[in-house]
């Protein structure tokens, strides 16, 4: 390696470093001005998410859509499900539940929609039914049978928390571009998958996505939110970053296929390892439609 790529390297880290590290916690006078970027450093900065490029339809030569789940009980994806409890930690640390219902509500994120096909939008009204769960005690019954006021004691009330959140879904597309000869991804959607709210405390409940956001329609907020970096904390990761450069581990579950976009266990049922061997059988069959392209 020639010197002026050694340089190239530094000069990009100590960039890294001053656009990821918590702001000004070294010249913070007071706690309120940790995380407090100026004006002149905002500038400075010019902080946002990388723009995707062009890509014309003319010079995809070969596509696939892909759905995929990432079981936040991995190591690997604990950045994305961590932490669950925010009462005593910064609030510059949070998960990406967090982090995209809090956009949601905020109205960031203005576009939230009830499939992965993103054909029916959704407000947050919308999937309250989804997310909260209010239900009257057996005392309270028989209150309102006796012609009483409900007392607020007899109504209990569950919310889906960050803590609840058990896997996302990602819709991506794989695809060929012949103009730069290399196969490329592009997520499109990500859904927070939770139980059931109705039957969250059984024993078995079914796991449905609550709702599904549309990729780049998020991504300014996701690059504004921190997940922690094990390695380095002064370098923490977006969640832009992270997803973009798929830093998490994710099965297959669905690509889309003439039987109408149809799962791995609409065909493969009540059999784990033959699920996770199609899963990898998906992963590999565009894998190597790249390796075919230079082997003759």
């Amino acid at each position: 390696m020639n010197l002026k790529n050694v340089i190239v390297i530094v000069l990009c880290a100590f960039v890294s470093t001053g656009a990821f590290a918590q702001a000004n916690i070294l010249n913070a006078k007071t706690p309120e001005d940790i995380g407090v970027k100026t004006d002149a450093q905002k500038l400075l900065d010019n902080d946002k998410p990388l723009d995707y490029g062009y890509v014309d339809d003319r010079d995809i030569l070969y596509s696939r859509m892909t759905w995929e789940k990432v079981v936040l009980d991995e190591r690997v994806n604990f950045p994305m499900y961590y932490p669950i409890d925010t009462n005593n930690i910064g609030k510059n640390r949070r998960s990406l539940f967090d982090v995209l219902m809090s956009n949601v509500k905020n109205g960031k994120i203005a576009n939230i929609y009830d499939d992965s096909y993103f054909t029916t939008k959704r407000t947050l009204k919308d999937i309250q039914a989804a997310l909260t769960l209010v239900d009257t005690t057996e005392l309270g019954i028989e209150q309102l049978n006796a012609g009483e006021a409900l007392s607020a004691e007899y109504i209990n009330r569950r919310d889906i928390t960050a803590a609840d959140i058990v896997e996302y879904h990602i819709k991506g597309l794989w695809y060929f571009d012949k103009r730069h000869g290399e196969l490329k991804y592009r997520m499109l959607g990500i859904a927070p998958v939770a139980p059931d709210v109705n039957f969250i405390d059984s024993d078995e409940v079914d796991l449905v996505p609550l709702f599904w956001v549309f990729f780049p329609d998020a991504r300014e907020v996701l690059h504004e939110a921190k997940a922690f970096n094990n390695k380095n904390s002064a370098v923490p990761l977006t969640f832009d970053h992270l997803l973009n450069a798929r830093r998490f581990n994710g099965y297959t579950f669905r690509e889309e296929n003439v039987q109408g976009d149809r799962t791995i266990t609409e065909y493969i049922s009540d059999n784990a390892l033959m699920q996770l061997l199609e899963s990898n059988r998906v992963k590999e069959k565009i894998r190597d439609f790249e390796q075919d392209m230079w082997s003759y």
